[in-house]
């Protein structure tokens, strides 16, 4: 079936994933019909032989020899198909070069580009893509000497035979329950990265996750963890004089000065990278070096200003409750936090004392904002100030000096915005407003 010449194939949804997809089936000789339940599409770009039906019902998923489903689309609306394959399975099997691929709850991003940096320091041709920013499809044909992928739980649903030779698991916390049913099914997926390594790649886990270390320990794949806990035997941790590395080539300590941002929930994203990218013969140094010049995403944990002594930092990424919970923990002095928008269906139970120990005041926004006020339970003031601006508004009221004012939704963003990132510039927008 690597074979697509004469073949019958079906792309459902027509993001940059399945354009990608249905111009890589098409090239290679398929007979390819690509559907979206849009009506509105541009349909430029795609190659002649496409026939595209925008609107309208599915044809037959069993009609077809092949079908690639974009990630948003759930698995109920291909079943019965021959096959189904998503992006990063019809990826994996067109790349010439080693995988490495990462999944997770939050920081895949950060961790897919700074490893792409990591190797890139070290002579290496490697790009970045899937989740991450350009498909995955569009890395076959360049010169490369490794891949990177971003992988979400919505592509490892529509996988078969992906094995990366170096898969990173950075955590898993409850989010698209509303698509997943439960955390256990969730994870599940996720822990589909590993499920065809063989011995000789390598499953990079956050230990810090009690649940997946438990879920790991009988990979076929060799297993390195890291920590930012506690030591551990075999991968890396965080320790007084900064990060120790303990791998069957190297073990050595590396001092804290290169980490720049790279603390609190993004250590982990830190310590990922630099094993991932020692596990493909990059010098440990080497790799460290990057960290110095690598500038973090926008809207992670990103400081957008600060002004008569208050700090205000944009986690707009942080969209689920485990993503806010640590933003908070990982936030200096006093918090004012911005929190709502649309909730995936996970509940709130992060939002414990814990989470909750030094703010100051909690502004609420947007659908979700009577459940948040419900978890919280009156622990720490709460007002519902519906909008960003309001929200804005009287977290430059409330706030001190000294304190730091925290965008960290704890939610999806389409109720009131286009995306997180439009979240994130709007809030930008706002505090520069307030100069």
């Amino acid at each position: 079936m690597d074979d697509l010449d004469g073949k019958d194939v079906l792309v459902i949804g027509l993001g940059i994933s399945g354009r990608s997809a249905a111009a890589f089936c098409s090239d290679r000789g398929a007979r390819v019909v690509a559907c979206d339940e849009r009506e509105d599409l541009p349909a430029d770009g795609l190659p002649a032989g496409v026939d595209v039906r925008l609107g309208g019902t599915l044809p037959p998923v069993a009609d077809f020899d092949l079908v690639v489903p974009s990630p948003g689309v759930p698995v109920d609306r291909y079943a019965g198909a021959q096959r189904a394959w998503g992006d990063i399975e019809l990826t994996a099997r067109a790349l010439p070069v080693p995988i490495i691929a990462v999944t997770g709850t939050n920081g895949k991003s950060t961790t897919v580009r700074l490893i792409e940096a990591m190797l890139r320091a070290s002579g290496l041709r490697a790009r970045a893509a899937g989740n991450v920013g350009d498909a995955a499809l569009e890395l076959v044909g360049e010169p490369l000497d490794l891949a990177v992928l971003e992988v979400s739980s919505f592509q490892l649903e529509a996988i078969e035979s992906f094995r990366p030779h170096v898969g990173v698991i950075l955590g898993c916390t409850p989010d698209h329950l509303d698509r997943h049913g439960s955390l256990d099914a969730y994870r599940a997926v996720k822990l589909r990265l590993f499920a065809q390594q063989a011995v000789g790649d390598i499953a990079i886990v956050n230990a810090d996750d009690d649940a997946l270390r438990e879920a790991t320990e009988t990979l076929v794949g060799e297993r390195w963890l890291v920590s930012t806990r506690g030591p551990v035997t075999r991968g890396a941790f965080l320790n007084a004089a900064g990060i120790r590395l303990c791998t069957p080539q190297h073990t050595l300590t590396l001092p804290h000065e290169a980490e720049g941002a790279f603390r609190g929930p993004l250590a982990v994203n830190l310590l990922s990278a630099l094993l991932a990218a020692v596990a493909v013969g990059v010098e440990p140094l080497k790799a460290y070096s990057a960290v110095a010049d690598f500038r973090a995403l926008p809207h992670r944990m990103e400081t957008v200003a600060i002004v008569d002594g208050i700090r205000w930092i944009d986690d707009s990424k942080a969209t689920n409750p485990g993503a806010a919970a640590a933003a908070l923990g990982s936030t200096p002095g006093p918090v004012v936090w911005i929190v709502g928008g649309r909730g995936k269906g996970t509940g709130f139970a992060e939002f414990d004392d814990r989470a909750l120990s030094h703010v100051r005041a909690v502004l609420t926004i947007g659908e979700a904002a009577d459940e948040i006020r419900a978890a919280i339970g009156g622990r720490v003031p709460v007002e519902a100030c519906k909008t960003l601006d309001r929200a804005v508004e009287r977290a430059r009221a409330l706030a001190a000096e000294g304190d730091s004012v925290l965008l960290a939704p704890a939610c999806a963003s389409f109720d009131q915005f286009q995306s997180f990132e439009d979240r994130g510039d709007q809030f930008r927008a706002l505090v520069e407003a307030t100069r």
